[in-house]
């Protein structure tokens, strides 16, 4: 009985003190991370070469590597991608049974390997130099032939890794995706990569709701409320519960000359001062200067200019023209945030 209490002790100590290390192990795997991926800031010389060699690519951006290397390449592959450059991740042990077939004489390597002794990867190396493929290599080891073959050589840190054990690949596969995100974040100033050039390629999903632009929600030609100069106050309210905005412009040979807002007919009939708001002329009450925005605008633009000023709508107009309307509710229908 005794003995099975000591066990029982025993073991309770033990798993308490396991519990306490983990949250330890976890700041220790994060700070030592983090410290690393800062040391990449001393290669900003060279991330900025990579980054220009990518962006004058006429061809494809061949991104390899092995193991939880090659998760990494497939990761970069995927941003240069998503970004409009060309990209593609390639197996080592695929492309030597046929897929280098995919590879170009205009094509640019990034090879990741720890080692940079990879076997596989040093077949695949041998083939780009045969084609004058230029590579970047993003590996630990300044002498292995990985590094010695690299027109552009990235070093991620030679350090153990970050887990308990030492050996699991964490630090330096974030610090090779690290790398990778240089090379892009490079490639977007040098291509001058617009939101609007970026949402071309992202139509689905969140980040294209986020690069929604105005002139894909907004309202026009008969669906946008107005009246003229020479409309009454009754005149807009009618306007105002026919399209249902809550809003009507004030428009003169297509020239905006001011908004009405509910809000503005409400405080209008409250006055004492006029007999009959209702048959005074509608500029009487109207804003002269309403909020407008650009239909290349992002609706998120548009949501923050609402938020800004208090106002449920914006009017849609180029330098000389009016060309639409869009509410608040155009924006949230939308879901773009």
């Amino acid at each position: 009985m005794i003995a099975n209490r000591r066990h029982f002790l025993h073991f309770l100590v033990n798993r308490l003190n396991f519990t306490l290390m983990i949250p330890d192990a976890i700041k220790k795997l994060i700070t030592h991370e983090s410290f690393y991926i800062q040391e990449l800031l001393n290669q900003t010389g060279e991330i900025e070469k990579a980054a220009s060699l990518c962006a004058k690519c006429r061809g494809r951006i061949i991104v390899t590597g092995i193991g939880k290397s090659g998760v990494a390449a497939r990761k970069i592959s995927s941003t240069l991608t998503s970004m409009g450059s060309p990209a593609i991740f390639l197996h080592p042990t695929e492309a030597l049974h046929g897929d280098l077939g995919i590879i170009s004489a205009e094509d640019i390597a990034i090879c990741i390997s720890k080692s940079g002794r990879t076997r596989e990867l040093e077949h695949l190396i041998a083939h780009f130099k045969r084609w004058g493929i230029p590579i970047i290599a993003i590996t630990s080891e300044s002498n292995s032939p990985l590094a010695k073959n690299s027109k552009i050589l990235l070093q991620i840190p030679t350090v153990e890794e970050g887990e308990p054990l030492g050996i699991i690949p964490t630090t330096s596969v974030i610090c090779s995706i690290a790398l990778g995100d240089a090379i892009t974040a490079g490639m977007v100033l040098i291509k001058k990569l617009t939101k609007d050039q970026f949402s071309v390629y992202h139509p689905g999903g969140e980040i294209g709701h986020q690069l929604t632009q105005v002139s894909e929600l907004m309202h026009t030609g008969d669906e946008i409320p107005k009246v003229s100069t020479k409309a009454t106050l009754r005149d807009a309210i009618v306007e105002i519960s026919n399209k249902k905005f809550g809003t009507s412009l004030i428009i003169e040979e297509n020239k905006l000359m001011g908004i009405i807002t509910d809000g503005d007919v409400r405080r209008a009939i409250q006055r004492t001062d006029i007999s009959d708001p209702l048959g005074e002329n509608v500029m009487h009450f109207a804003s002269s200067n309403p909020k407008t925005i650009s239909p290349d605008s992002l609706a998120e633009e548009a949501l923050s200019l609402m938020e800004r000023y208090k106002i449920t709508s914006l009017i849609v107009k180029t330098e000389n023209e009016i060309v639409g309307f869009i509410h608040l509710h155009d924006i949230l229908d939308r879901k773009v945030v």
